[in-house]
């Protein structure tokens, strides 16, 4: 993987080999820093901004997605991100709510507190249905990518994004199913806008996509949810040599995971009761102590783990960055704070077994 470069005023500038940027590093010409989980470099000595075009190839997904960040001759790096879906209701085929995400779950949880004695407001006039606005579920989905392309463009002079347009597959005589699928073509188009202002916007349709993998000799896997280059990689490497061109044959298949954090910031509290009756307070983001969730750590005993929580007792709860609970009784003296996370992130596989 090759590493990121700044210049000393800040500019990004293209990738440098590891074992170059190691040589700056030991010879203090360049200051190392981290950015999610991306190990970068920043240069202490003044030099050209020569670039080149960078694009970033997306494939969109309903569970995974593919990001390739590539020029010409390399293919800096491969991201498979989970889709952000726990804002919006999930649905079947025919359009029936089977899980309610953050949104349903809040405007039940108001429902239900106008039927005990507790702080409630009255039910108001829907006054946002002649608005035109994106949907809540469907403007995190398409924000989760932007974030990702924006976070991916302070590390690499990103120019282009290619990106493979999707449609919504349509049935005869399935009103509910195919209205379902409306805020799907407005957040494409919000999308597309928001990339529009800040890079030059690229579409392909998924045939196009096929037949550039077909044409290359790539394969693509059966097994969607599988870490692995096959699996979401492949195609958004196929929409990057698309705009940019070069080699082939993909020079770099190691791929770097990535999921959204989901945080708890509406919730009054806790919807089940607790003994006696008595809902406690639940969510929000801060710890007190000038201590925040989903901050990167270095524990004494587990190394680099996440911030989850504190209880009553001033005790904090840590997870590992693959999201796995490691001990709800850690002390503020035996860890040291770095960073905010912005998502989680873990290593996947180059290609399958």
């Amino acid at each position: 993987m090759f590493v990121p470069v700044k210049s000393k005023s800040g500019k990004k500038l293209m990738p440098t080999h590891p074992n170059k940027a190691g040589m700056l590093i030991k010879k203090g010409l360049a200051t190392p820093y981290w950015s999610n989980g991306i190990f970068c470099i920043r240069l202490n000595y003044e030099t050209t901004d020569y670039t080149q075009d960078i694009v970033v190839g997306v494939d969109p997904g309903s569970k995974k997605e593919g990001l390739t960040v590539k020029s010409e001759s390399r293919t800096y790096l491969n991201v498979q991100a989970d889709a952000h879906d726990f804002v919006g209701n999930k649905r079947n085929k025919k359009g029936e709510i089977t899980k309610l995400g953050k949104i349903g779950k809040r405007s039940q949880n108001r429902r239900s507190r106008r039927c005990r004695k507790c702080p409630n407001r009255k039910q108001k006039h829907h006054n946002l249905s002649h608005r035109n606005r994106i949907p809540a579920g469907t403007r995190a989905r398409w924000d989760w990518k932007l974030r990702i392309l924006e976070w991916l463009s302070k590390l690499y002079p990103v120019t282009h994004v290619c990106v493979e347009d999707i449609r919504a597959r349509t049935i005869e005589r399935a009103r509910q199913w195919n209205e379902s699928f409306s805020p799907l073509q407005v957040g494409k188009e919000w999308f597309y806008s928001e990339v529009r202002k800040r890079w030059q916007l690229l579409t392909l349709q998924g045939w196009e996509t096929k037949e550039i993998r077909d044409r290359l000799g790539l394969k693509k896997s059966s097994k969607k949810l599988s870490e692995t280059f096959d699996a979401h990689c492949v195609d958004s490497w196929c929409l990057a040599y698309h705009a940019v061109g070069g080699n082939g044959t993909p020079d770099n298949t190691d791929i770097f995971c990535i999921a959204p954090i989901n945080t708890q910031r509406r919730c009054l509290h806790r919807e089940q009761e607790s003994k006696g009756g008595k809902r406690n307070r639940y969510g929000g983001t801060v710890l007190g102590n000038c201590l925040v969730k989903n901050t990167l750590i270095k524990h004494v005993k587990y190394g680099l783990t996440r911030l989850a929580g504190v209880n009553e007792k001033g005790l904090f709860s840590i997870y590992s960055l693959e999201n796995k609970r490691l001990t709800t009784g850690a002390k503020r003296s035996d860890f040291s704070v770095l960073t905010r996370l912005n998502f989680y992130y873990r290593s996947g596989h180059s290609s399958q077994a």
